[in-house]
């Protein structure tokens, strides 16, 4: 078994949830974790800052939570570290789980390769899969059982998956940014994905690496922040365009995304605007090169 992680404080859960722009929560419940769920990602987005402002991070769930605090986000490790750090503290059976996002239908599923962090929690007498670091996932917790599920205009799948023995596979509508994601059956913990996240956050090879990322869903659709392309998706019809000043640029990501920035310094700004543009033009040429 992984070992038992340190909790998160009082006066820190409170905190977080004014950052949900929630009030001060009962007992655990199903509306409760469906509420937080939502809130969660309405509010924190996922995003790969930190990697572009060459800051470097960690996996433990409480350093996670107090950038959350802070006004910012993170992506899977980060954003369900925190979140499993605030269930825990409210009281909610949470396990950890490794997983693996499926890209796209063309390549083969990785399978719990440690890639993704889930969560699962048991509440009310029922499992629930709860993830908040997909970036356009679900807005709301799924029961986790076989069948179809229906948020607003997206569609789910759970099931057995195919490529990980006794787990799990969740299908994205076909409308999102990945093609699914699969997860064990086993508890896991932070140890687990400290490879992960290194190769993840420093690799030239990564996409997180390669490509600033910002998402941000609500109940009527999701904001998406791609290099210096800002896009938005509701339903069927989307629109996108590209920021080309970075006074807009940063707006953007305080206005839409409401992410505080207020604890990087100029230069270090004016350098992630840098870096961010020229990763952009490079995209370009080679766009209009094809």
């Amino acid at each position: 078994m992984p070992a038992p992680m340190n909790q998160l404080s009082a006066a820190d859960a409170e905190r977080y949830l004014i950052r949900l722009g929630l009030p001060v929560q009962g007992p655990p419940s199903v509306a409760g974790l469906r509420a937080l769920h939502a809130a969660h990602v309405e509010r924190v987005p996922y995003e790969t800052l930190e990697i572009h402002l060459g800051r470097p991070t960690t996996v433990d769930p409480l350093e996670s939570a107090a950038r959350v605090l802070r006004g910012r986000g993170g992506y899977c490790f980060h954003l369900n570290g925190a979140f499993s750090a605030l269930l825990r503290r409210l009281g909610y059976d949470v396990t950890w789980h490794r997983g693996g996002v499926h890209g796209s239908p063309s390549e083969p599923a990785p399978g719990a390769v440690a890639t993704h962090l889930v969560l699962t929690v048991v509440c009310e007498g029922s499992r629930w899969l709860v993830d908040v670091g997909l970036g356009d996932g679900p807005l709301e917790p799924l029961p986790l059982r076989t069948g179809s599920h229906r948020q607003g205009d997206m569609a789910y799948r759970l099931g057995p998956s195919a490529v990980v023995p006794g787990g799990w596979r969740f299908d994205h509508d076909p409308s999102g940014t990945f093609h699914g994601m699969d997860f064990a059956p086993a508890p896991a913990g932070p140890a687990d994905f400290v490879d992960q996240h290194r190769h993840l956050s420093t690799s030239p090879e990564s996409g997180f690496v390669r490509t600033l990322s910002v998402l941000r869903r609500d109940a009527r659709g999701v904001d998406e922040l791609t290099g210096c392309v800002l896009g938005r998706t509701t339903g069927a019809a989307s629109s996108k365009r590209e920021l080309t000043a970075p006074g807009e640029w940063f707006a953007v990501l305080e206005g839409v995304f409401g992410l505080d920035l207020g604890d990087t310094t100029r230069h270090q700004r004016e350098a992630l605007w840098t870096r961010v543009r020229a990763s952009h033009e490079q995209w370009q040429a080679v766009r209009q090169s094809a």
